[in-house]
């Protein structure tokens, strides 16, 4: 698997950019683009249960995320991935080289983020990495993330949104404390 591809796939997948901020519903923004992964991905057909069943996947993400400890989180993503009926496959589409995903063909869309997503995540914990899944510090954000960063520094899921508005609101703070 070429290594962006994985990093975003275990970034989306547990919640990343595509989460929902506290506050806000609980809708699929980018409808296209998750019928043009359902096309791409040969998952089953996107039907009105796929929505309850995407949420349901996500809670499960979140509750990894959340995991005390590694058996933990062993634990529930061996649970996630069962559920998802695996079967690896070797896969060369898209541009990318050659590598596997661990959906069945035919899976629904919940189904395959349970597997893809939940083995992305299994590999972080296998290697060690658990540390590295982590929820944005931003208070009004619920995005989780996987932190690539060098030295496992991030703190937000994206510092152009989160981290900047944070440090914005810190800086116009202290000049409101300068000027009074």
């Amino acid at each position: 698997m070429r290594a962006e591809c994985g990093r975003r796939s275990a970034e989306h997948r547990a919640g990343g950019r595509g989460a929902r901020r506290a506050g806000q519903p609980d809708r699929p923004r980018r409808p296209r683009g998750l019928r043009a992964a359902q096309r791409r991905q040969r998952c089953g057909a996107l039907g009105a249960g796929d929505l309850a069943a995407v949420r349901s996947v996500r809670a499960r993400f979140a509750q990894v995320f959340a995991a005390e400890d590694e058996r933990t989180a062993a634990t529930l993503l061996n649970a996630l991935v069962a559920s998802a009926g695996t079967t690896p496959q070797l896969t060369d589409h898209d541009g990318y080289d050659w590598h596997v995903h661990y959906f069945a063909p035919g899976a629904s869309v919940a189904d395959h983020l349970a597997a893809d997503g939940g083995m992305a995540l299994a590999f972080i914990v296998v290697a060690g990495e658990r540390e590295r899944l982590r929820r944005c510090e931003a208070p009004d954000c619920r995005h989780a993330f996987v932190d690539l960063s060098r030295n496992r520094s991030r703190r937000y899921c994206d510092s152009r949104t989160c981290g900047n508005r944070l440090h914005v609101a810190a800086y116009r703070a202290r000049r409101r404390e300068a000027a009074s």
